[in-house]
């Protein structure tokens, strides 16, 4: 009997291309399209520099590259700079800012977020003028979450950053920490209508020199902040925009400060303002454990050398007058040399009273501490009735 199978049907051969055909035609539209993102990013880059160089903070990058293909984005800056002019109150020296590297980094499935690299060390100099400073570190890192439309969020991170001054061959060191952040987000308004910034700073093992030697031994510090008043994110000088702050009635509010250095333990809240001169009005309310050990580093032994202030007597001494003291000094020292200046530090502990019995007994973290006010007036600081410190204009 003869077989009556019908032969198969062969399928036509082209049917096998379809798929790897759909995919290359997919693999060169996206191609083009990252090829074409990739030269845009040189077109936005110049863009944000000219409007930032309209207010004075003008950026610049030696060599720029972009890679990442096929999936992200990776902006490499060589030999990138910035030079700020009008940036400070007062004379206007113009400063310029140089890093070896930058890498600014986009995911194609994320690319609201940012994420930038530092490559160490930087110099900070006047123009025209050899490096005055040198910052190091060894991780520098930064994300900004939201662009390009409005920035949500942003954060820059540095591990065992340092800032050293720079003459000739002599570094002198001026900063140390082991570890710094700092976090900020719009908690509400817009970048382009009244926007809100929180912040929140974080020290670890931060020290600093030649500022005041309170601030020389190794401190932790934890800083929540919250501002309000700016008009927008428009780039503008900062002088111009600390004034606008101040037009608008606007402030920081210290959220929450909690700053340790040893034994001592200090945390503060509290609102401050800038006045029509650009100086720093407000008040801090603090509590503070180991308040023995801040009267000698705030340099209370050298005012009490210069003349005891007539305010501290009425409160420490009531009916002492000031040139009376300090004659009886100048006498001591006459009859037995060193013996005005044995009272003068034995006399500490009589304004370590009265420090005291300005605030009020409190207990911080289970330790005995004492409560007070930290005023701010016209840029001075004030501990009671001590001048501690100045604080210059900002604009």
């Amino acid at each position: 009997m003869p077989d009556m199978t019908p032969a198969p049907r062969r399928r036509p051969l082209w049917r096998l291309f379809i798929a790897p055909a759909l995919l290359l035609v997919v693999a060169a539209a996206w191609s083009a399209f990252w090829f074409y993102a990739a030269s845009e990013v040189g077109v936005r880059a110049d863009a944000w520099a000219a409007q930032e160089a309209k207010a004075g903070r003008v950026y610049a990058c030696g060599k720029r590259s972009v890679a990442g293909f096929p999936f992200r984005f990776e902006v490499r800056c060589d030999d990138a700079s910035v030079s700020l002019v009008s940036q400070t109150a007062g004379a206007q020296v113009p400063f310029t800012a140089r890093l070896g590297e930058i890498m600014v980094i986009a995911q194609i499935y994320q690319p609201k977020l940012l994420i930038a690299e530092f490559k160490a060390p930087a110099t900070l100099a006047d123009r025209g003028q050899p490096p005055s400073m040198k910052v190091n570190w060894t991780t520098g890192r930064s994300s900004v979450s939201g662009l390009p439309d409005i920035p949500q969020r942003a954060s820059i991170v540095f591990d065992n950053p340092s800032i050293d001054r720079v003459n000739a061959q002599v570094a002198t060191p001026l900063a140390r920490a082991g570890h710094i952040e700092l976090h900020g987000r719009l908690a509400d308004g817009s970048t382009r209508d009244k926007p809100v910034i929180e912040a929140v700073l974080q020290i670890t093992g931060g020290s600093v020199q030649e500022v005041h030697p309170i601030l020389a031994a190794p401190f932790d510090a934890d800083i929540q902040t919250k501002l309000t008043g700016l008009k927008d994110f428009t780039p503008k000088p900062w002088p111009e925009r600390f004034r606008e702050l101040q037009a608008a009635g606007g402030h920081v509010e210290i959220v929450r400060s909690r700053i340790q250095q040893g034994d001592l333990i200090s945390v503060a809240a509290g609102t401050l303002s800038l006045n029509t001169q650009g100086r720093i009005d407000g008040e801090l309310q603090m509590t503070v454990t180991g308040l023995e050990r801040v009267i000698p580093a705030l340099g209370l032994e050298k005012m009490l050398e210069e003349g005891v202030p007539q305010a501290t007597l009425d409160r420490v001494a009531p009916g002492v007058k000031s040139q009376d003291l300090n004659n009886l000094f100048g006498a001591l020292d006459k009859a037995i040399p060193g013996l005005g200046r044995v009272v003068k530090q034995n006399a500490n502990a009589g304004v370590a009273a009265g420090i005291n019995s300005l605030g009020k007994e409190a207990e911080l973290e289970g330790r005995k501490a004492r409560a007070f006010p930290l005023r701010f007036v016209d840029g001075a600081v004030f501990l009671g009735p001590l001048k501690v410190g100045q604080v210059p204009p900002l604009f």
